[in-house]
């Protein structure tokens, strides 16, 4: 990650580059969606501190610990929108940034860059954990291309039986037979379960049910994947309709995805309830 150097503009507090910073990354953010590489700190004031260099987490030169700004995950590693990445790169670069922008090393440092500190750290983690789990950061970035994915998670499931909402999802077509019977067979099982009875046949019947859309699971990761190649592929296309068709099977696919491992989530519920 190369920092370059620039000559500071005026004599403005932190607080005001921070404002400035953030002006500029979102402006740049908003006119470069499909830009191939977003660098914090490429088109931003210098070092807070020193005025010696360009600041992206830290000052290279001073090192001073800068301002937080309001970045994608992705532009935070200073990576293109893309989803096939080295994750071993990731995990080096994270571990490296761990160590400089770590509180405990700030601790002997003024508030506001103890805080600056504690902010960054904490982006960084969240930002770790996204990318480096291959269905996060696919999830991830069609949020940022302004997609609104089926809520299929359990905290979703609970609030919409609580609430009487009603939760966004669809049943995938090609399940609703099976969905139909497997949902069934559970409200069977917890009746049975209320009265402290078991029926051996159909928990091992559901057991069975329940590996197989493991492997469908397994199946349309797997699938997903081969899909990355075609999005990376177009990030840079000016032909929005070949980066649309290559979201929408994406999102096609994380939303049956999602659909099943609720199915798996709400079986293992039952079996061990």
């Amino acid at each position: 990650m190369s920092l370059s150097t620039a000559p500071l503009s005026g004599s403005a507090s932190p607080r005001e580059i921070l404002s400035d910073m953030a002006s500029v990354f979102m402006a740049n953010l908003e006119s470069n969606t499909s830009s191939s590489l977003i660098v914090p700190g490429e088109a931003t004031a210098t070092c807070w501190s020193c005025g010696t260099m360009r600041a992206v987490h830290f000052c290279s030169a001073c090192g001073k610990v800068q301002p937080p700004v309001p970045v994608d995950y992705f532009t935070f590693f200073a990576l293109p929108r893309k989803l096939n990445l080295d994750t071993t790169l990731l995990e080096r670069e994270f571990y490296e940034l761990s160590r400089k922008l770590h509180p405990d090393l700030w601790a002997r440092a003024d508030k506001q860059e103890q805080e600056w500190s504690l902010e960054q750290s904490s982006l960084l983690n969240d930002a770790y954990r996204t990318l480096k789990d291959p269905i996060r950061r696919t999830e991830y970035l069609l949020r940022l291309e302004g997609v609104e994915l089926e809520e299929q998670s359990k905290a979703a499931t609970e609030k919409a039986r609580a609430t009487g909402e009603i939760k966004k999802q669809v049943v995938p077509p090609d399940l609703l037979e099976e969905v139909f019977e497997l949902n069934m067979q559970l409200e069977e099982l917890r009746a049975q379960k209320k009265i402290g009875e078991d029926d051996p046949a159909l928990v091992e019947e559901l057991g069975k049910q329940k590996l197989e859309l493991e492997e469908k699971q397994e199946s349309l990761s797997e699938e997903l994947k081969a899909y990355w190649n075609d999005w990376d592929r177009l990030v840079d296309s000016d032909s929005e309709e070949a980066r649309r068709k290559a979201r929408d099977k994406m999102v096609d696919l994380v939303n049956r995805r999602s659909y099943i491992r609720n199915l798996v989530r709400d079986v293992n519920e039952v079996l061990e309830g």
